[in-house]
């Protein structure tokens, strides 16, 4: 799964800078907001970067390179550091978000259970669908043609780059296996991201002992 990913040189054109920290990890076990993850979400909030941080606004300036309104439909990280406090969501969203915002870095997870074939970011043809909750029923939505987006061999994971993720994939209490997409722009170092990535290892082994992690660094070179 990790060796495979890729990002499509159309996606690299935009960003030459960007680059991604693909992370798979095995033999989670997952749950409800506890105490333990309300406190790395305080700590986190409390070292957050400020949503006028250059890291922040290379993600802007990302979205504006493929025609998006970042105020229309924000990076993920600008919408999390202007979401104070962090919501709660379960133990594993709780502990990606907040090395999100600790390090301006848009952090995305997948349940593996329900991918199908490679992640690769692309840009979008307009026809793919993206499945969505719409009035509390499921439906299916479309990216815009030219919008960059996660996807795997059904349908789109992620839209607008890591503004919306879908229905299908999101992380639940009962996710076991995991991919984490940790993305960077300049002026993040590819230290900073080898750091974010320790960072989130070391909390999901707290959530559960034992897991089994591999990682990748995938990029335009």
């Amino acid at each position: 799964m990790i060796e495979d990913i890729w990002v499509d040189p159309a996606v690299s054109a935009l960003r030459p800078d960007f680059a991604v920290l693909a992370m798979g990890v095995y033999g989670l076990r997952n749950g409800p907001t506890d105490d333990r993850s309300r406190a790395w979400l305080a700590a986190a909030a409390q070292d957050a970067v400020a949503g006028d941080h250059p890291k922040v606004e290379a993600w802007r300036e990302a979205y504006r390179a493929f025609g998006t309104k970042p105020q229309r439909t924000r990076p993920s990280v600008d919408a999390l550091v202007r979401r104070m406090p962090l919501p709660e969501i379960n133990l594993v969203v709780d502990a990606y978000n907040a090395v999100s915002v600790r390090h301006g870095l848009p952090i995305g997870g997948e349940d593996l259970a329900h991918y199908e074939g490679t992640a690769r970011l692309v840009r979008a043809g307009g026809d793919e669908t993206f499945e969505v909750i719409d009035k509390g029923e499921p439906a299916i939505d479309h990216p815009e043609a030219g919008e960059v987006v996660w996807r795997d061999d059904r349908g789109v994971t992620c839209r607008r780059w890591n503004w919306r993720q879908c229905v299908r994939t999101r992380i639940t209490e009962e996710t076991v296996d995991a991919l984490f997409l940790l993305e960077r722009l300049e002026p993040m170092s590819m230290e900073e991201l080898k750091a974010a990535g320790e960072e989130l290892t070391a909390l999901l082994e707290q959530v559960t002992p034992g897991i089994r992690v591999e990682s990748r660094v995938v990029s335009a070179s």
